[in-house]
């Protein structure tokens, strides 16, 4: 199982792109320009399909389960003060 340790950020993606331009020619800043794009969206769409999140998704959702558990966990103890006060 994958951790937090392995998400995919869009700033390591943005590394990735910019790496792989470094080692193009600088007088191809056209090329580069048009490069950059299509390796950003061939990488989302990439990663999009091998269900890999980024950081910023995975702590909504963390955060979301946090709220959810802490909601259901109140829940719980009203209903427990309920069937016992019968």
């Amino acid at each position: 199982m994958k951790g937090p340790e392995t998400l995919v950020t869009k700033k390591n993606i943005e590394q990735l792109i910019q790496t792989a331009l470094k080692t193009l020619p600088n007088d191809g800043a056209a090329v580069k320009g048009e490069l950059k794009e299509n390796l950003t969206a061939a990488l989302e769409a990439s990663l999009t399909r091998m269900n890999i999140v980024t950081r910023e998704e995975f702590d909504a959702q963390s955060a979301l389960l946090q709220r959810t558990r802490i909601k259901l966990e109140k829940l719980e103890r009203e209903l427990d003060s309920l069937l016992s006060d019968k």
